[in-house]
């Protein structure tokens, strides 16, 4: 249950009351999810998300975050919408917690995405980059190049706890790309988290993007390397190569990508697989006994550095170019 932060509920009736939605009808925890609160509210004026963000979120990094998904949905691009409240505001606070109202998307995620699913994400990432473009906030990836090796410092020699030599495996990564990492791709406004269980879909139509809450500004090829890592491969740690070309061909239909992001694809995935595959080392090792999430397991994203270790030109994700 990735619910951290109890509300009484004289104090969520209080907080319902500074803004124009109406009386709360009923207020249901969300199990999925692991950095934030999230409750599904039912008041008199429908159905919306209360989020509580925890610790792990800078509150100085809130305003992006809300100000984006404002205006992408303003850009038409289906996502969760900020509710202002009574006086304007897009932040509150509850619980000691800040605290936000979105609007409710209809959908579900998939837990086993085929490709036409492929090639819907991929379209709806590009019009994301699109509409982002005249986005006047900027945030940094917080967690890009620069930042794995203080990570994987953190993790230090426990790392072999996970597996034995993978601390000298993720050393060795650690050099590869932070020698070669480019720093002149295309860039803007990227999601940087669009795992299924982010991208709603009714039927095979993508119905919404959710959980913005690792947007930032980076090159838009990495988002599209995160994606292949998260949609294109399967359960038996196999890479998905019909998957991939659907979620390229997806994409570039609506943005084209030029040669240089093609060609550092191959290196933008084995970073972003590195990416997931130190913060979710870190979580394994730090999460307190007891604890009522279940941290996600690493090895998954070192099967699928491998994979992309083998990978020549991007002509391995399908595309003849």
């Amino acid at each position: 249950m990735a619910v951290y932060t109890d509300v009484a509920d004289e104090e969520l009736a209080t907080f319902i009351a500074t803004y124009e939605i109406g009386a709360l009808l009923s207020c249901k925890g969300i199990a999925e999810g692991v950095e934030n609160s999230n409750f599904l509210l039912h008041t008199e004026a429908g159905y919306f998300i209360l989020t509580l963000y925890e610790k792990r979120v800078d509150p100085n990094d809130l305003p992006f975050f809300l100000n984006l998904m404002q205006h992408l949905a303003a850009k038409e691009i289906s996502c969760p919408t900020p509710v202002a409240n009574t006086v304007g505001e897009l932040l509150g606070t509850l619980a000691g917690r800040p605290a936000a109202i979105v609007t409710f998307l209809e959908g579900m995620w998939v837990k086993r995405p085929r490709p036409e699913h492929c090639a819907e994400l991929g379209a709806g990432m590009a019009a994301l980059h699109l509409a982002g473009a005249d986005f006047a906030m900027v945030r940094p990836n917080a967690l890009t190049v620069g930042d794995w090796r203080p990570l994987f410092e953190q993790c230090g020699s426990n790392s072999d706890r996970v597996q034995a030599g993978l601390s000298a495996e993720i050393e060795k990564e650690l050099g590869h790309l932070e020698g070669r990492w480019p720093k002149d791709l295309p860039t803007g406004v990227i999601h940087a988290d669009l795992f299924p269980d982010n991208v709603f879909f009714l039927g095979d139509k993508l119905s919404g993007l959710i959980d913005f809450y690792f947007a930032c500004t980076d090159a838009f090829a990495y988002d599209v390397a995160i994606c292949l890592n998260a949609w294109c491969f399967e359960q038996d740690g196999a890479f998905n190569v019909t998957k991939a070309r659907a979620l390229l061909n997806g994409y570039t239909k609506v943005r084209p990508l030029s040669e240089p992001e093609y060609e550092v694809l191959p290196l933008l995935a084995r970073g972003s697989a590195l990416r997931f595959l130190l913060t979710r080392l870190y979580d394994w090792l730090s999460v307190p006994e007891g604890a009522l999430v279940t941290p996600k397991d690493p090895l998954e994203y070192l099967k699928k550095l491998r994979f992309h270790q083998s990978v020549e030109s991007v002509k391995s994700y399908g595309l003849d170019l």
